[in-house]
């Protein structure tokens, strides 16, 4: 979902030379909304964070803010964090009414996993695949595997106790059960790692987005008779096709999904704390237990 300049103004969270600045709202234009949260997509911005010159670049793209059209329903847009946004932006997405903020943001991950998803179903038995990760694209990608009815999810992460396994289904397994899955798909963007986990003639997603210098080695692939999948949300993107599959990940959340573990999945946090949070994301061992980061706007 890529964004269009033009529609939106007033960035909150900025990132230069590798630091994070945090400026005040500026006021939309007639007609326009004004984001009330955005959601931290932890593995781009670190990298964006990482790699930032002394040319401020706009941190974020997910914005969420009550849908002026539609009681009970969020508008999001994939605008910079606080950033106000025409309501018509094109890429915009509407969740269905009385769909709650946790699940609107958790619906947005799912959505990624869902899109993805599609590619492997001809050539993947998805009913015991492994995936690599607990954070938001890896939680995203295990409920919508809980949709599409596996009844045993993998789950490999170093983090103890992880939401992700409050997930009916979810099994946590070690780094050493290596080579034991015919599926394995990739939510950290290490998929060099991936494959020591795959199967001779196994199905490999990538879903998280990998660093340019990760590599795959074309020899093992080979020689082991093993298709991988790129599972990029983009992919032969449509926009129709994109708001659906958005709107069916919300309204089976609504449904299947409780409440305990909405809250246990996701943290809200002052915008104004935006500095310290990425500080913390920097340092795995201080990162937040709960997957699912909300920037809140005032």
């Amino acid at each position: 979902m890529n964004s269009d300049a033009d529609s939106y103004v007033g960035p909150r969270v900025w990132f230069t030379h590798r630091r994070v600045t945090v400026l005040p709202p500026t006021a939309p234009p007639s007609g326009w909304v004004q984001a009330t949260f955005s959601v931290v997509s932890p593995g781009t911005e670190r990298r964006a964070l990482a790699t930032s010159t002394e040319s401020a670049i706009p941190a974020g793209y997910m914005n969420l803010t009550p849908d002026p059209e539609q009681t009970g329903a969020w508008l999001l847009a994939p605008v910079p964090h606080g950033a106000a946004f025409n309501p018509h932006h094109p890429s915009a997405l509407t969740t269905p009414p009385n769909t709650t903020l946790e699940i609107a943001a958790l619906a947005r991950f799912q959505q990624i996993a869902h899109l993805g998803m599609n590619k492997l179903a001809a050539d993947a038995e998805l009913h015991d695949a492994l995936v690599i990760g607990s954070g938001p694209v890896a939680l995203g990608c295990v409920l919508e595997l809980h949709r599409r009815g596996a009844q045993r999810v993998r789950v490999l992460t170093t983090r103890r106790d992880p939401p992700v396994a409050a997930v009916p289904g979810v099994v946590l397994v070690a780094a050493t059960d290596t080579h034991t899955a015919d599926v394995v798909i990739d939510a950290t963007g290490q998929p060099h790692r991936a494959t020591a986990w795959l199967n001779e003639g196994g199905v490999l997603g990538l879903l998280g987005t990998p660093n340019q210098a990760h590599r795959l080695a074309a020899l093992p692939m080979h020689r082991s008779g093993w298709t991988v999948h790129g599972m990029h949300e983009l992919a032969s993107y449509d926009h129709a096709h994109y708001r659906e599959a958005y709107a069916t990940c919300a309204r089976w959340l609504t449904s299947a999904v409780t409440p305990h573990l909405t809250t246990a999945c996701c943290r809200l946090v002052p915008g104004a704390h935006a500095p310290q949070l990425f500080e913390y994301l920097q340092r795995p061992h201080a990162r937040p237990t709960e997957p699912i980061l909300i920037l809140e706007w005032q």
